[in-house]
């Protein structure tokens, strides 16, 4: 799996290593403080294949092997919003390392949003350490996560800025590939629009680190880092256009994109922490896949 490091830029920048994932183009982080080496694990994925519907470690595995391999100590893992395109690695990183599990709060609305598909609320209470709102911060080492909440692309999402590094997840792709969809049940592409002119706030050094990417005409290999002021210049939906124009380019796109293939079941593991559902009465975990909903 393709690695990159961004080291620090001093003792309050953190060190910052993304690895990406192939399979569902999502980057996998390792946020450390460079004096304490106290990391926070942010959108670590769970293999799934939907085919046979199976699942295994295989991503989750490297991340961790990253962290042994620069002597890191797991204080955090983060989830910056309930994914549609994979399944959380949460659960199972919590139970290798003993650290708790963070999600925004508003997870609860996304919850209720899915009911009308699957029939039923699941309850995220029980799979989760700590939620988080707007303006809460979590102490990672000498350095400080704050969270901003930033719907638009789910009702729940969240960014984590420390220092000069903000983790800004499904709002922007790398400049070339502009910005994220915002038609998933919940989203909003009003929403999205003032979630990335927020982030477009920070000091134009600030390193925004994307939750995904995938290849173009022009590159093969997989970005995920620039800066605000890369993104101010450069972003192909976002430089020069004013937020009518913003809004009629994403939903455009977002009427021809396919639903990502793994989010009807991905949604009932990720309100659950990464865990699959219980047992039914057969003794078979299973899940529900809403028909002609889509």
């Amino acid at each position: 799996m393709p690695q990159k490091h961004s080291p620090s830029r001093g003792s309050e920048s953190p060190d910052v290593w993304g690895v990406y994932d192939e399979d569902t183009g999502s980057i996998q982080y390792i946020c450390a403080c460079p004096d304490t080496h106290e990391a926070a694990l942010i959108d670590v994925v769970q293999d799934f294949h939907p085919a046979s519907a199976s699942n295994g470690w295989k991503s989750a595995e490297s991340v961790l092997d990253l962290v042994q391999r620069e002597n890191l100590q797991v204080r955090w893992i983060i989830d910056t919003h309930p994914h549609a395109d994979h399944l959380m690695a949460s659960c199972w990183l919590a139970e290798k390392t003993g650290a708790p599990t963070v999600i925004g709060s508003k997870v609860t609305d996304v919850a209720r949003i899915w009911k009308d598909y699957y029939g039923f609320e699941i309850d995220v209470a029980p799979h989760f350490d700590r939620f988080v709102d707007e303006g809460d911060e979590l102490k990672l080492g000498k350095l400080t996560l704050k969270a901003w909440f930033s719907p638009g692309h789910t009702a729940a999402s969240m960014t984590f800025i420390a220092g000069d590094a903000a983790f800004v997840h499904d709002t922007l792709m790398y400049p070339d590939n502009g910005s994220a969809r915002a038609d998933f049940p919940g989203g909003s592409v009003e929403q999205l629009w003032e979630s990335i002119s927020r982030i477009l706030t920070l000091p134009g050094d600030t390193r925004l680190f994307v939750g995904h990417d995938y290849p173009t005409d022009e590159r093969e290999e997989p970005r995920w880092e620039a800066t605000v002021s890369d993104h101010q210049a450069q972003n192909a939906h976002l430089a020069g256009k004013s937020r009518e124009e913003f809004i009629e380019l994403r939903t455009g796109r977002d009427e021809n994109l396919e639903l990502p293939d793994r989010m009807l079941a991905a949604l009932q593991f990720n309100l659950r922490g990464g865990r699959s559902p219980e047992p039914g009465p057969h003794g078979l975990r299973t899940i529900t896949i809403p028909f002609n909903r889509f």
